[in-house]
C-alpha cells in the first residue's frame, strides 16, 4: 500500500516528493463536469486536487445531511483517483472561500454557544455532522487505498482566533473518528497569524496562504518553524492566482505572465496548491460577503476567479502561461492537451409575466407572528422574505422605520413601491401618505449573503430578516404575515394572473433544444433578481454589474423543452433573452492585482 508521510520533505513511498495541486470545489461545479476539470489540471501534470467540504450544504438544516447530485464527494473524490490525481481535503467546519457564512450553516445562528470556539453546545454540533461526514471520507484515505494525502484542521484560524483548546478539540474529533492521514492547518505567512491558527506545538503541519513574494513568505514561515525546531517542508496552501468579485466594483485581472513567474519562484522553494485552480459558480444564493469596517459588501455569483480555468471550467490565458513555464523549468512533468467545450447562443421570447403580488400564494407558506421573525426564527436563511401587515392610518403623513434589518429592504403600500433601503440606510425614516383607513404595508428584503471572513462573522447583521420590528410613528407595529419566498415552487405558478409594472415580478421564457451545450443567460434590460433554469436557482444578477450575464452549464438542461423563469424585483424586463456563448461584462475600468 502506498505511503505518504511529512519529513524534512514530503514522501511518497519513501521518496521525495513535491505537491502541485490545484483548487476545484466540487459544489461549484456541475458534477456533470467534474470529470473535465479534473482532466484539465491531470493535463497540466499537477498531482492533487484540492477542495473544501461545506457544512452548510451538507446540512442545510439541523440533522438533514445531503450528499447527492453536486454533493456526492465520494463520486468526485473516485474521479480524482480515476485519473491517478491525489487529493488534500478541507473538512474543516468553517472554510471562508467566500462562500455563504464561510460554509457555516445559518441554523446555527439559532442555537446557544460561540461559533470557532471550545464551546460545548457548538462542538457538540460539529461532533453530529462529523459522524456523517467523516465514515465517507476515510475510506478515500491512502492509508485505506484511497487518494486523501491530508486532511485539514481548521482554516485560517490566526485571522479570526487564538484558542489553542478548540483547535485541540477539532484535531481529535477527526483523530478519533479515524482520520490517520496527516493533518494541517493554513494561514497567512505572519507571525501573529501562524501563531495564533496554528497547533505547530502538537506537531500539526502548518501552511501558509498568499499569492506572491514567495521567497518572502516562505522564510517568514521557516523563521516559525526555526522557532519550534521544527525541519518540515514548506507549502503555500492558498497561491491566490486571481481574486473574487464584489458587485458595483470592476473585475479583478492578474497578468498570466506574472502568475507563471510568481509560481515558479514558489516550486523552486516548496510545494504549491493553486487557489483557485477552476473557480466555477456560487450557485443558488451561495455568494459570500466581504466586511470593510461596518460596511457588508456582498459578492457575485460567478466564482470564475480568473483563475486558470475559466467559470466554464475551460483553459484560458494563465493555463497555457503555467503550461509554457512547467514546460521551461520543471520538465520532467509530462503534460497533455487541455479540453474544451463548446457553448450555444439563442435568442429567446418573453412568453409570460406577473406580478409577485398575484402569486405570493402559489410560492411561499405564510407563517402569521405578532412581531416579524428573522429568516432564521422561520427556518428559511437564504434568498427573500415577504413581510406583510394591514396598517391602521393615524395620520394622513406618518414616519416609518424598520429596526434592525438586513440586508436589502423594499417598501411598498397598497402594493405601491415606496423605497429601497440597503443595510446601511435601513432605520432610516421614510414618510408614508395613506389615503384609505387601513393600508396593505408590504416589506420584501433580500439577504444578499452572510460575511465569509473576519471580525463580522458572528455580528448580529448575519441574521438576516426584520430583526426587531418596524416602527410607525413611535410604537411597534405588530401583526406580521411572512411568506418566504420558495423558487422551487415555482412550476406552480399561474402566469395568467395580474402583472403590474414598478413591481417584482416572475418572467417565463421557453426554448427547445437538440443538443445540451454550456450557455450564459444575458440579464442586461433587467434590474436585479435571481434565474431559475428547469426550476433550479442558478444565481443572483444585478445590472449594477461587474457581470450582466449568468452561467448555465448544460447538466441543468435537457434534450427538448426548457424553461427559464426570472424573477425581477425592481419592475424591469426585456421581451427579448439572449443565450451567449460567453459572459456578459459592464464596462468598468478594470482593477489588476
Amino acid at each position: 500500500m502506498a505511503t505518504f508521510e511529512i519529513k524534512e520533505e514530503f514522501l511518497m513511498n519513501g521518496s521525495p516528493f513535491k505537491l502541485l495541486s490545484g483548487a476545484i470545489h466540487y459544489f461549484r461545479v456541475h458534477p456533470d463536469d467534474w470529470g473535465h476539470s479534473l482532466y484539465n489540471l491531470k493535463a497540466l501534470r499537477f498531482n492533487t486536487v484540492e477542495t473544501y467540504v461545506p457544512w452548510n450544504l451538507h446540512e442545510p438544516h439541523k440533522g438533514l445531511f445531503q450528499f447527492e447530485g453536486i454533493l456526492d464527494l465520494e463520486h468526485f473524490l473516485s474521479l480524482a483517483q480515476e485519473l491517478g490525481l491525489y487529493v488534500i481535503l478541507r473538512p474543516s467546519p468553517y472554510i471562508c472561500a467566500e462562500w455563504e457564512f464561510g460554509g457555516l450553516p445559518a441554523w446555527l445562528l439559532k442555537e446557544s454557544g460561540r461559533l470557532r470556539a471550545c464551546d460545548p453546545s457548538y462542538l457538540a454540533h460539529v461532533a453530529e455532522y462529523y459522524d456523517v461526514l467523516l465514515p465517507k471520507i476515510i475510506p478515500y484515505q491512502l492509508s485505506h487505498g484511497g487518494n486523501i494525502l491530508m486532511i485539514q484542521v481548521e482554516n485560517e484560524y490566526g485571522s479570526y482566533g487564538e484558542e489553542k483548546a478548540y483547535l485541540r478539540a477539532i484535531k481529535e474529533m477527526l483523530i478519533n473518528r479515524g482520520i490517520d492521514m496527516p493533518l494541517f492547518t493554513s494561514d497567512g505567512p505572519w507571525q501573529a497569524a501562524l501563531r495564533a491558527g496554528s497547533l505547530i506545538e502538537d506537531d500539526v503541519l502548518v501552511t501558509g496562504n498568499f499569492g506572491s513574494r514567495a521567497k518572502e513568505n516562505f522564510a517568514a514561515m521557516q523563521d516559525f518553524f526555526d522557532q519550534h525546531n521544527k525541519k518540515w517542508p514548506l507549502m503555500c496552501m492558498e497561491f491566490w492566482d486571481g481574486w473574487f468579485n464584489r458587485w458595483n466594483e470592476p473585475i479583478i485581472r492578474r497578468d498570466p505572465d506574472d502568475l507563471a513567474e510568481s509560481v515558479k519562484e514558489a516550486l523552486e522553494i516548496g510545494s504549491v496548491n493553486l487557489y483557485m485552480f477552476h473557480g466555477g459558480t456560487n450557485f443558488g444564493f451561495m455568494n459570500g460577503c466581504s466586511a470593510r469596517g461596518a460596511v457588508d459588501l456582498p459578492q457575485v455569483t460567478s466564482y470564475d476567479y480568473d483563475a486558470p480555468l475559466d467559470e466554464q471550467g475551460n483553459p484560458t490565458a494563465k493555463y497555457y502561461a503555467l503550461q509554457k513555464m512547467l514546460k521551461e523549468h520543471f520538465p520532467e512533468y509530462e503534460q497533455h492537451e487541455p479540453r474544451s467545450k463548446t457553448s450555444l447562443s439563442m435568442e429567446l421570447q418573453l412568453q409570460d409575466k406577473v406580478s409577485l403580488f398575484s402569486v405570493i400564494d402559489q410560492i411561499s407558506q405564510p407563517v402569521k407572528t405578532v412581531y416579524p421573525q428573522t429568516m432564521e426564527q422561520l427556518d428559511h436563511p437564504y434568498g427573500y422574505l415577504l413581510y406583510r401587515t394591514k396598517k391602521r392610518r393615524d395620520a394622513e403623513t406618518e414616519k416609518l422605520r424598520i429596526i434592525d434589518g438586513n440586508d436589502r429592504a423594499q417598501i411598498f403600500l397598497n402594493e405601491t413601491f415606496l423605497a429601497t433601503q440597503y443595510q446601511g440606510e435601513i432605520g432610516e425614516d421614510l414618510l408614508i401618505k395613506q389615503a384609505a383607513e387601513e393600508n396593505q404595508l408590504d416589506i420584501l428584503v433580500e439577504n444578499m449573503g452572510r460575511v465569509n471572513y473576519g471580525h463580522k462573522l458572528t455580528a448580529e447583521t448575519q441574521r438576516k430578516g426584520i430583526r426587531r420590528g418596524v416602527m410607525a410613528d413611535l410604537h411597534f407595529v405588530t401583526n406580521w404575515t411572512h411568506y418566504w419566498l420558495d423558487f422551487s415552487k415555482s412550476p406552480a405558478i399561474d402566469f395568467t394572473r395580474d402583472w403590474h409594472p414598478e413591481q417584482p415580478g416572475f418572467y417565463r421564457y421557453s426554448f427547445v433544444l437538440e443538443e445540451k451545450r454550456d450557455t450564459f443567460i444575458d440579464l442586461t434590460g433587467f434590474g436585479k433578481g435571481v434565474v431559475l433554469v428547469n426550476n433550479v436557482t442558478v444565481g443572483r444578477f444585478w445590472e449594477d454589474g461587474p457581470i450582466l450575464s449568468l452561467y448555465v452549464p448544460s447538466g441543468f438542461l435537457k434534450h427538448g423543452e426548457n424553461t427559464i423563469i426570472i424573477f425581477e424585483t425592481e419592475g424591469c424586463f426585456a421581451k427579448e433573452v439572449h443565450l451567449r456563448k460567453e459572459p456578459v461584462y459592464k464596462a468598468m475600468e478594470a482593477k489588476k492585482v
